[in-house]
């Protein structure tokens, strides 16, 4: 098989991964959050879509979708892989790659376990898992590509110095200015670490090309399609950590995320 080039091209894998699938069920999550001691607000939206015994999901932002994208569950699965909203392609393929290869059956697949309590605690655990994917000399820069306060303080944990940028925040907890636009934190970057929701607002492929261009590394977090980032693993994403819904966010028990590593 023919390593991806591009986003399009995972969707063509995901026709025909599940040629005569049926979107048993389509919805959307919309989700708060603040973490204790902090004043920041963190907004989240998420169509989900299930095929079988997957559940495929996307970010998208606010008026992109809206609660009419429910009906349609029962429809056939090609249907919402050609829909005009790239979130809903995006999940409708992560549902598709997911059922036909789910994270917890694949060998490149390391199990971790986050553990059952708050939401500061899970996500600490999950962030630090996050970081393990990176390995960079102490001051190395690190792209970080959606800005998660307890990813930053995971990154200098480990020696990095991360530079940050996300489309709908201006500062960290600690005061770091985050950047609207990744290009330039990419230039300066000696690892690209980013979230999956580039793949919903169409910015992964000019990720993906330019860290392949600059030969620098590139690990994705991915609760939004997380089985679609998985088809680039080797064709240019080093590193990926995978959540299927739901999320660590939204449970408090002891939940599964998935680490791949070590694809050049």
């Amino acid at each position: 098989m023919t390593a991806p080039g591009t986003v399009a091209d995972v969707l063509d894998l995901a026709r025909g991964a599940e040629q005569d699938a049926v979107a048993r069920s389509v919805f959307f999550v919309a989700h708060g959050t603040r973490l204790a001691g902090s004043d920041q607000r963190y907004r989240n939206r998420y169509v989900l879509v299930r095929v079988g015994d997957s559940f495929g999901a996307c970010a998208f932002e606010e008026g992109e979708l809206d609660p009419d994208v429910a009906d349609l569950s029962g429809e056939p699965l090609t249907a919402l892989l050609d829909h005009a909203a790239q979130p809903l392609r995006i999940a409708a393929a992560d549902a598709a790659l997911g059922a036909a290869a789910p994270h917890r059956e694949d060998p490149r697949a390391e199990l971790r376990t986050l553990p059952t309590g708050t939401p500061d605690e899970r996500a600490v655990a999950r962030d630090a898992a996050v970081a393990e994917l990176l390995t960079v000399a102490p001051g190395a820069r690190v792209a970080l590509i959606g800005v998660v306060n307890p990813l930053v303080a995971a990154i200098r944990e480990r020696g990095g110095e991360p530079l940050l940028a996300d489309r709908n925040l201006q500062r960290t907890h600690w005061g770091d200015p985050v950047a609207d636009d990744h290009h330039a934190v990419i230039a300066e970057a000696d690892a690209v670490l980013a979230t999956g929701m580039t793949l919903g607002n169409g910015s992964f492929d000019e990720i993906l090309a330019t860290c392949r261009e600059r030969g620098v590394p590139l690990a994705v977090y991915a609760q939004s399609g997380s089985a679609v980032a998985r088809a680039f693993l080797g064709a240019g994403l080093t590193a990926l950590s995978a959540e299927h819904f739901p999320f660590s966010q939204f449970s408090a028990d002891a939940s599964p995320m998935y680490l791949y590593r070590g694809h050049a």
